[in-house]
């Protein structure tokens, strides 16, 4: 049986268990979309192909699968670039899939056509440029395999129009590219002197990252710190990893920690890391960072260890796989002690608390807490929602927080939630946004009401770019930049105008109800919030300082940092 380039490319697809595709039709992949109008697999037609990157990426982050991208070649691949290296930076499995001028057109500044192949290599795991037909057989499987195993990241093929026309025989392919399973940590010599670094500690903290949670090891974590009595901090990409509401868990750590998280840490004598890179959003100053600690560091890329801090005992593998081999070596200890003072420093700074302000985003976040499942998906964008997000849910369970991490993507909120809602589809998704993210990938509300998926959007509204007024308050003098909006944006209005209700949330509205009635629609629902343009997300690490020189009020407020 023959078949042509694009025929094979769904048919690869299909075998890999792909339900679903994302994406926009132009003239270099128009056969890949010929080929999609017998297939099992679904197209979502996206209006920005950002978008169905950052669509790709919220299927992925909720199920640990690579998912799927579409777009053409040109402007259509060039916009899907900030969402593959988003998917980078945040180590999230994705196979783009874009279309190419034909070959012998490449290098000629042919219409459309740009060296997509060449831009990729900074911003993916792995890309390729296919140049025979032939060669989709093992590219296509390799790519997933090649998202999927180790450190997972984005993969890209692009694939010239003429290979996609060009015909060959099928061949069956059985097997399907996936993750490899990890390798087993046989380090002795490693595992021996952990042992006794954690032993002999009197003040040990694990801080978990997103490692934790791509590697499936978060029940090793959880058992690891029980065993011990090691309290456990999170990054931003490692919420979820150990439940919110265990005794042990400490928060997330770094520039917008709770005050008693990071002084915490800076008691610490041992840093146990598994699954971070210590970015300077996690560390303050890294220099001063921990340096009373000393520090395992347990990742799966090499690269990473010793980069940014040096590691007394280095354990380069599955995060899993360490904790599984080093388990069976604790003892159990109690450490009171340590518990003792942790105890005595969250009850010295507790986190904040807006009482009963129903227009504070906090005392928002808690309310729509209540008012949901347990395992809800939340999805944000970037900015001061995000963080008080980070700060006030209590996320219990892995891959229920979508967020752009080491990007710090504004846009990425919308059509995040709405792959993750693709993924589970009777399952509702909350997302919160702001009015300056929103209005990045806004046009996606067309998607969202064409598919009628459950996403539920919570616009924090205070006209303006919320977290770079913040900074220009406290950093630059209150010289308010291009910062704030001249004119207000009525996100009801808008959603309407795509065809979604939309409420508002204001001083005059009942909070409760506006709540429980966004929650109760079939489908989409946006809610504008109107918050007060003088909120700022607190504590804050200053640029350059270490994450116990806090900003926790306006009075120590430090100008020129």
């Amino acid at each position: 049986m023959k078949l042509t380039g694009a025929e094979i490319v769904i048919k690869l697809l299909e075998n890999q268990g792909i339900k679903r595709v994302v994406g926009i039709p132009g003239g270099s992949n128009l056969p890949l979309y010929h080929a999609l109008h017998n297939s099992s697999i679904q197209h979502i037609l996206v209006r920005h192909e950002q978008a169905a990157g950052f669509m790709a990426q919220g299927e992925a982050r909720v199920t640990g699968k690579a998912a799927v991208c579409f777009a053409t070649s040109g402007p259509g691949a060039m916009n899907l670039l900030t969402a593959i290296a988003d998917a980078k930076l945040d180590s999230i499995p994705m196979v783009a899939i874009t279309g190419q001028v034909a070959t012998n057109l490449i290098g000629t500044d042919a219409f459309q056509e740009v060296d997509t192949f060449g831009l990729s290599f900074p911003i993916t795991k792995h890309s390729y440029l296919v140049k025979d037909v032939e060669e989709l057989f093992k590219v296509i499987p390799e790519a997933f395999a090649v998202a999927e195993s180790g450190r997972p990241g984005p993969v890209l093929i692009d694939i010239p129009k003429d290979v996609q026309n060009a015909a060959c025989s099928y061949k069956v392919i059985s097997k399907p590219g996936g993750k490899a399973s990890a390798m087993e940590y046989t380090d002795k010599k490693a595992i021996a002197a952990a042992q006794d670094m954690i032993h002999s500690s009197r003040s040990p903290v694990l801080i978990a990252g997103g490692g934790i949670i791509h590697s499936e090891a978060c029940a090793h974590l959880k058992t690891f710190s029980e065993r011990n009595s090691i309290p456990v901090a999170v990054t931003l990409m490692g919420l979820g990893a150990f439940p919110a509401d265990h005794p042990l868990y400490i928060g997330m750590l770094g520039m917008h920690a709770a005050q008693f998280t990071n002084y915490i840490l800076e008691e610490a004598d041992l840093i146990i890391a598994a699954g971070i890179r210590f970015d300077d959003r996690a560390t303050g100053n890294a220099e001063k960072f921990c340096s009373n600690a000393k520090t395992i560091h347990i990742d799966i890329d090499a690269a990473e260890i010793h980069k940014i801090r040096k590691a007394h005992i280095p354990m380069t593998g599955d995060a899993g796989e360490v904790l599984k081999a080093l388990l069976p070596e604790i003892a159990y200890q109690k450490r009171e002690e340590w518990t003792n003072r942790i105890l005595e420093l969250r009850t010295r700074y507790p986190l904040q608390n807006p009482g009963e302000n129903t227009l504070h985003p906090i005392w928002l976040i808690r309310r729509i807490h209540d008012a949901v499942p347990e395992n809800t998906p939340v999805a944000t964008d970037v900015g001061q929602h995000q963080m008080w997000v980070a700060q006030t849910w209590p996320f219990t369970r892995p891959r229920t927080f979508l967020t752009s991490g080491g990007a710090g993507t504004m846009g990425f909120g919308l059509p995040a939630a709405m792959g993750a809602a693709t993924a589970d589809p009777e399952k509702r998704v909350i997302l919160f946004s702001g009015d300056g993210s929103i209005l990045m990938n806004i046009q996606e509300l067309g998607t969202l009401a064409e598919q009628n998926l459950k996403v539920t959007i919570f616009v924090m509204n205070n006209n303006a770019l919320g977290m770079v007024r913040q900074q220009q308050e406290y950093f630059y003098e209150g010289n308010y930049i291009a910062s704030q909006y001249k004119s207000r944006h009525d996100f009801v209005k808008i959603a309407a105008g795509f065809g979604i209700p939309g409420l508002l949330l204001d001083e005059a509205a009942n909070a409760d109800g506006i709540i429980e009635k966004a929650l109760r629609c079939d489908g989409p629902c946006l809610v504008d919030v109107r918050i007060a343009p003088s909120l700022n997300v607190l504590p804050m690490v200053p640029p350059g300082r270490s994450n116990t020189e806090m900003i926790c009020s306006v009075s120590n407020i430090e100008t020129g940092l």
